[in-house]
């Protein structure tokens, strides 16, 4: 009996430890993602164009995830995930080596869509994986793990990369992840069971999945509420250098704020998620809004603009975890598909947001960023609005 005891316990402990892994590889992936940002200055610099121009790399990165995303998990919807996992990672890896010695920023950009296609199936499958090696009614902390690696690309993986590429040169920034990336390859060869496709549908499914007005509307407000976030946050760090003369280390105590404040975001979720799903999805979406109105007039104040990016943070990671829930649940035996299209769509948000926020700094003002990106979200808070009154499985005692 005690034998028996020893191995589940030994079991469980493994379990929670590949959730782990699949955290670290979140944080590694959206690290990536995300530290551009943190460097557009000094790729800009380098390469002798502008932060607008350089802002291209985030919306070519993001528009091919969107595009790539689905028809990339259709073509790999019968391999077996572990091995997938693995070849995803090679790719990444063998990226990063590019943009290490990218010699102009075309072959930068090339080292970019690399990376990118990588990131389209990881994120197809690596909420499902997750789910799959959790222990026993640990779903929903599976998930929050996820997130949480995401929120640290933005506490640790953002802020260190800039350091990094203040020290060395954004170039260093980029080998670093292609090496932490290394050791999560050997981590995931060695720890991770074999886990067979569990996936059912074809492309037919995709309509299917279409005709529920639900999911339709779940997919609508992740497209505006990540079109706005990143019309403002694809531009914070020359918006706060230029805009509020924020010094270079102030700007990256802002940015780790942030990321902190995603942490916390996802803490609220694993202890309040499940219950009240929708009434944190309201209070994130409002909370969101108001960061970005205010956004011109905090700057002047390092304090000021902290507090919002806290704020700003833990919204926008309470918002994506909790309709990442409501949409993995919509079809069960689909939730390849439907995180496929989830992080597809998600990509094509912040494409789009990279996209606007471009065009407001060149036409516009670079301080006007904030206050388009509010006006994104006030349509993102009516349409939630109307989900909340159309959708009674969202409206019950606003669960």
């Amino acid at each position: 009996m005690k034998h028996n005891l020893k191995v589940s316990s030994d079991a469980r402990r493994t379990q929670y430890f590949q959730v782990f892994l699949m955290g670290v590889s979140a944080f590694i992936m959206n690290t990536t993602e995300f530290v551009p940002v943190a460097l557009l200055s000094d790729i800009a610099q380098d390469f002798s164009i502008t932060t607008a121009e350089t802002g291209w790399m985030l919306t070519l990165y993001a528009w091919i995830v969107a595009a790539m995303s689905l028809p990339l998990m259709l073509l790999t919807s019968q391999f077996e995930r572990k091995r997938l996992l693995l070849g995803i990672f090679a790719v990444f890896i063998a990226s990063h080596a590019l943009s290490v010695f990218a010699w102009s920023f075309d072959v930068l950009l090339i080292s970019r869509v690399g990376i990118a296609l990588s990131h389209s199936i990881f994120w197809s499958i690596t909420a499902a994986i997750a789910i799959r090696v959790a222990p026993e009614g640990k779903k929903a902390l599976a998930l929050s793990v996820l997130a949480t690696g995401t929120s640290l690309a933005m506490v640790l993986g953002v802020p260190l990369g800039r350091l990094i590429g203040q020290w060395f040169g954004w170039r260093a920034t980029f080998g670093s992840i292609g090496v932490v990336a290394s050791i999560v390859f050997i981590l995931q060869a060695r720890l991770l069971p074999i886990l067979p496709s569990m996936f059912q549908g074809s492309f037919r499914k995709v309509p299917e999945l279409l005709k529920n007005p639900l999911l339709v509307c779940l997919y609508l407000l992740i497209l505006l509420v990540f079109t706005a976030h990143y019309t403002a946050y694809s531009y914070i760090e020359p918006f706060m250098r230029q805009v509020g003369a924020v010094s270079e280390n102030a700007a990256t105590f802002v940015l780790l704020l942030f990321g902190i404040a995603g942490i916390v975001g996802s803490v609220i979720f694993s202890r309040w998620g499940d219950k009240f799903n929708t009434r944190l999805m309201l209070i994130s979406t409002i909370l969101m809004l108001v960061s970005m109105l205010v956004l011109s007039l905090a700057v002047t104040s390092v304090w000021a603009i902290s507090l919002i990016a806290m704020l700003w943070g833990a919204a926008l990671m309470l918002l994506i975890i909790s309709m990442q829930a409501k949409v993995i649940m919509i079809d069960v035996n689909a939730q390849d598909m439907l995180m496929s299209m989830f992080s597809g769509i998600i990509n094509l948000g912040i494409g789009t947001g990279a996209l606007f926020g471009g065009y407001a700094v060149m036409h516009i003002s670079l301080s006007s960023v904030g206050y388009v990106g509010a006006i994104i979200a006030g349509v993102a808070l009516l349409l939630l609005i109307f989900m909340i009154k159309r959708f009674s499985e969202l409206s019950e005692r606003l669960g």
